[in-house]
């Protein structure tokens, strides 16, 4: 299946970028369901890796290479250029749509590399590619929720193995190696959702500062962690992560709302709502868009509705808190999808977030279904002769 996803970006998509990893990630696919086939132990392992290599590292040393991304990755370059230079990622007057910049200021620092070697040695300016950062902050975070957690009664061995297919698949595999820019945000929640199932609201709380000062499609989740920790840790911890939460972000974005207020506002708000001065090409057939295009009763109908949905998932949290790292993951997914739905604009693209969310949380939680050598052991001993055993009581 993910082979045949991969192959039709060639064929049906117009963006360079996209076919270049549609036709690795075909290769690379299809040669891992051979050596899944193969009868050897190892087939397993091996089909991961070859995935990861066709899909992920040969499409992304290749796009790095040739400056081949989607405009996103020199939007946030030039960002952290901008930083650099004036202190905030804005320009007062932007000529083009794409010297909009539709983040909030902490998206600038993955930009920053690429300021500092600029003007450097030429095979030294590959590595400021903001995709590069990007995907080191997702898979920083990623191993950093996944310590958190601590294992799931899985052989040794078998959580790199999930992970490695995890960020091999399609979900992973695309953005990263075309773009990238919403993978930080997608880690950083993975971190923030783990550390609030653990009972540990002030790092949760740092977590979400971190993610919501890159985009404030990550706002949700302030919602959804408060839930989660004062179901699990009481009402004192969700208040202490949320001001930690709400604090970072403030103490994050302030410096440029002081220097620069309207471009911020226009460009983050306005421009990715369809209000802006230039449009985005964010226009994905999804109902929100479909809505605005009407003129302006469809575009008050669609945030009509979109604050409806809103509503409608902080009942939900009130009504019913999640009670762990599995429902809390999905109830941010929903949100994360009536929001993508029902915005004047979005892509796709974006439906990839709550996908990977879910999924990760499924992964991060389930044991193996085959229990160590050890465990199987002591069992049987136990059915044998029922013994107390302190650490289970």
């Amino acid at each position: 299946m993910a082979a045949v996803w991969a192959a039709a970006f060639p064929v049906v998509s117009s963006l360079g970028p996209h076919r270049v990893w549609g036709a690795s990630a075909c290769v690379g696919y299809l040669c891992a369901a051979v050596a899944v086939l193969s009868r050897r132990s190892l087939g397993r392992a091996v089909s991961v890796w070859i995935a990861g290599i066709g899909a992920v590292l040969a499409p992304l040393v290749v796009l790095v290479l040739t400056g081949g991304a989607q405009s996103e990755v020199g939007v946030v370059e030039r960002a952290g250029l901008l930083t650099v230079r004036q202190g905030t990622p804005y320009l007062a007057d932007p000529q083009a749509v794409v010297e909009v910049t539709p983040y909030l200021p902490g998206m600038a620092l993955f930009g920053l590399p690429g300021a500092v070697v600029a003007d450097g040695w030429e095979p030294l300016r590959y590595l400021g590619d903001a995709r590069l950062w990007c995907a080191a902050a997702f898979l920083g975070c990623l191993w950093a929720a996944g310590r958190v957690l601590g294992a799931r009664a899985r052989p040794r061995g078998t959580g790199q193995l999930v992970g490695a297919a995890l960020i091999a698949s399609p979900v992973v595999a695309l953005p990263l190696a075309v773009s990238g820019v919403d993978l930080p945000l997608t880690g950083l929640l993975c971190l923030a959702l783990a550390l609030a199932a653990r009972h540990r609201p002030v790092a949760a709380g740092l977590a979400l500062a971190l993610a919501c000062s890159l985009k404030w499609t990550a706002w949700p989740a302030l919602a959804v962690v408060a839930a989660l920790l004062a179901h699990r840790a009481g009402l004192g911890a969700a208040l202490r992560g949320t001001g930690v939460a709400v604090a970072g972000t403030v103490l994050a974005v302030l410096p440029s709302a002081l220097l620069a207020p309207g471009p911020l506002v226009e460009q983050v708000f306005a421009f990715p709502t369809g209000r802006g001065e230039w449009e985005t090409p964010a226009a994905s057939p999804l109902p929100g868009r479909l809505l605005a295009d009407l003129g302006p009763f469809g575009w008050y109908a669609a945030m009509t509705l979109l604050a409806a949905g809103g509503v409608a998932v902080a009942v939900s949290l009130w009504v019913r808190p999640p009670a762990g790292l599995v429902p809390a993951a999905d109830r941010l997914a929903v949100g994360l999808c009536t929001a993508f739905l029902l915005a004047p604009a979005g892509r796709f693209g974006y439906l990839a977030l709550p996908v990977l969310l879910s999924v990760w949380a499924r992964l991060a939680e389930a044991p193996s279904r085959v229990a160590p050598a050890r465990s199987r052991v002591v069992a049987a001993g136990s059915a044998a002769r029922p013994v107390l055993v302190g650490g289970d009581r």
